[in-house]
Formats: C-alpha cells, sequence, structure tokens
C-alpha cells in the first residue's frame, strides 16, 4: 500500500498528547503513558507528527543533548501502516537531527519489531547491542536492539 493522499509534517505540542497516546495504545502492546509522553516536550526534545488531511497518523519524539540525538519512539496508527508513512517520518527525524548537528541517531527497538528493524538497516543504522528482556510482552519480555545511526562529516 502506498501514501494515497498528500502526507504533511508538522512540529507538535504538547495539546497533541491525548492525540499521540491515543495512536500510541493502538500500536504498542506497551506504550508511554500520557504523562510520560508530556514530559517529552521542552528543550532538548521535538515532537514531529505526520498527517493525513488534518488527522495525526502517527509521530515521532527525538531528543538530543549536544551531538547525541535518540529517536525515544516513532509510531503509525495500525490502519496507515505499511503506506510510507514512517519512512516520511523518519527521513523528517534524520534532517532535524543533522540539522541540530548531531553526529548520532541512537534508538532501541523490540526484537519482534522485523519491519522497524529492517526500515532502520536500509537507512543505515547498525545494530550496536541488546538489552536482554528489556520490553514487557504479553508473556514475558523481550529483548530491546540497540541501533545507531552515524552521520558523514
Amino acid at each position: 500500500m502506498s501514501i494515497s493522499t498528500n502526507p504533511r509534517i508538522a512540529i507538535l505540542n504538547i495539546n497533541m498528547c491525548p492525540e499521540m497516546a491515543h495512536i500510541a495504545s493502538q500500536a504498542h502492546s506497551h506504550p508511554m503513558s500520557l504523562l510520560t509522553l508530556e514530559s517529552c516536550f521542552g528543550n532538548l526534545y521535538k515532537s514531529i507528527g505526520v498527517y493525513l488531511a488534518d488527522e495525526l497518523q502517527g509521530f515521532a519524539i527525538l531528543h538530543q543533548i549536544f551531538e547525541d540525538a535518540t529517536l525515544m519512539d516513532i509510531c503509525i496508527c495500525p490502519q496507515s501502516q505499511g503506506t510510507g508513512l514512517g519512512r516520511l517520518l523518519l527521513d523528517r527525524v534524520i534532517v532535524a537531527a543533522k540539522e541540530a548537528k548531531a553526529e548520532t541517531l541512537y534508538l532501541e527497538v523490540r526484537s519482534s519489531g522485523i519491519a522497524a528493524i529492517n526500515l532502520y538497516l536500509r537507512y543505515g543504522f547498525k545494530e550496536t547491542g541488546r538489552r536482554k528482556g528489556y520490553y514487557k510482552t504479553v508473556n514475558g519480555n523481550e529483548d530491546a536492539i540497540l541501533m545507531e545511526l552515524t552521520f558523514p562529516g
């Protein structure tokens, strides 16, 4: 499936947290709480949303301290997954990190997130480690795969 209408990228503000929490609750088995999402606004954070028409379809949260940027979360609502919106959002996250003079973009992903892992690998992310049993699942825990993308120069 591909994007059927023109998506729009926008910087989100804290007032969008209820919509972000709703999307996260649909897309993640153990989503961030509303309170945690609200804590991701401030000088060290940038929250980026992707819209179709005027409806938020997904978001990404970028945290940056000096030259180290971390993708805290990237989330697309289930009905829009597989349409290219995740790639569009990841493109914008990478641009934002580079514009802020990041040297490295870090992330972690569930070991079961095969589609996400493959997307990150296509973008040049490299696996750098694992956190054993880090993420909760319905049946216990699963590993977090640590990945990073280094920007040249």
